[in-house]
């Protein structure tokens, strides 16, 4: 699909059906996603390019809020719903590229629709449902990086307002964004407490130019670009505080979980992806006279990879469906990204090795499916910060940093 298409965006309204079984829901969200073929999606990853016209697409067909409460015109469907979305977007071939542009609707905006006070809720949540608010989150720092609690980024109270300095890595569409959900120090943690003592939670405004943004090049999902952020005494209101000063790590929780569960079935997504590609160039490539897939070489790899993407799935949804009913899921929640990650690069490798050489060119696709998957085994989090997870949480052994 070339930029220039405008695409038809009639399909069921996620903001007005909210009895949409998991079938139909997906069904229609896969309606709207396969009108952006790999074609579209390789072009706006080539050109680094922002993806508007599938952004726009869901927007109008009511997919942005889906997780957002219903009374700021959203959905309310929950993460299992959530969760269902983003897989078929990412299982269309769309990948990261596709899905980047709505995580922060989702698990982002969480933490406001839970702690941010009905007059917060309303002046963002209803912008974001319609796709015309866009808000990116602001977390990461160059020198903390998995360790929230060595955030340096101060935010000083100066009468009415906070007056904020410091550095944000990694902030994905900061430069497409009106606002940003950031994380800063506004007290140091006192001898005794806890190091995440201290920190509290922002919405701030990006728009007046206070901030400077720079691209960060990188391997892969280049239509949706990460920056660096550098603040220089940036005053914003006491009112773009979230919720209680000092209490941000705790809100930042609640946005954490989530989030590792909507990008384990992202990660399926991609090895889905990849593997719909790899079983067919292996049926249709002859080599010495027999399609490459009778060879076990071939299809046993193949065959590996779907399996382990199946049970890999069946964590990701049981995680998920802990999350919406409200019981603890910090286990199942890294453990599914963990699982998924690893199933989804495995599939998109073997794709890669099936198509032999061809598998190093554009034209096929696996390569960018390849170099997608690579960063789910990093992001959100990476794989040795969850097995520190399940070894002191989960099994009980020392911490290990």
């Amino acid at each position: 699909m070339s930029q220039d298409t405008a695409p038809d965006t009639t399909t069921t309204d996620a903001t007005t059906d909210d009895a949409l079984t998991d079938e139909e829901l997906r069904a229609a969200v896969r309606e709207v996603a396969e009108r952006f073929d790999d074609a579209y999606w390789a072009e706006v990853d080539q050109e680094s390019r922002f993806p508007w016209e599938f952004y726009k697409a869901f927007a109008e067909a009511g997919w942005l809020g889906i997780a957002i409460p219903s009374e700021y015109g959203g959905a309310g469907m929950g993460i299992s719903a959530a969760s269902s979305m983003m897989y078929e977007i990412a299982a269309s071939g769309a990948g990261m590229n596709g899905c980047s542009p709505f995580h922060l609707t989702i698990f982002g905006l969480n933490l406001v629709a839970r702690h941010g006070g009905d007059r917060l809720c309303r002046e963002l949540l209803p912008g974001a449902v319609t796709g015309d608010l866009h808000v990116c989150f602001a977390i990461t720092e160059p020198d903390a990086g998995s360790d929230t609690s060595r955030i340096r980024t101060f935010a000083r109270r100066d009468g009415a307002d906070y007056v904020i300095n410091g550095r944000k890595v990694w902030i994905t569409k900061a430069a497409q964004s009106q606002k940003a959900v950031l994380l800063a120090r506004t007290s140091e943690p006192r001898e005794g407490r806890r190091r995440t003592d201290g920190l509290s939670m922002f919405v701030v405004d990006l728009t007046g130019g206070e901030v400077e943004m720079r691209a960060i090049p990188k391997m892969g999902r280049n239509a949706v670009s990460s920056y660096e952020l550098f603040m220089d005494d940036f005053r914003v209101p006491g009112s773009a505080l979230v919720g209680e000063e000092g209490r941000g790590f705790s809100y930042l929780l609640d946005g954490i979980n989530p989030e590792r569960i909507l990008l384990a079935h992202e990660s399926l997504g991609i090895g889905r992806a990849a593997l719909r590609r790899a079983v067919r160039y292996a049926g249709e490539r002859v080599v010495f006279g027999r399609p490459i897939g009778k060879n076990q070489g071939i299809a046993f790899p193949l065959a590996e990879a779907s399996m382990r993407l199946d049970a890999a799935e069946l964590a990701a949804r049981h995680a998920a469906a802990r999350y919406d009913v409200g019981e603890p899921c910090g286990k199942e929640a890294n453990t599914a990204k963990y699982l998924c990650a690893d199933a989804a690069f495995a599939a998109a490798d073997a794709a890669v090795q099936t198509h032999g050489g061809f598998g190093y060119a554009r034209e096929y696709h696996v390569e960018r499916y390849f170099r997608e998957s690579r960063l789910m085994r990093i992001a959100p989090v990476s794989q040795e910060m969850v097995l520190n997870y399940i070894s002191e949480h989960v099994l009980g052994l020392p911490k290990s940093y």
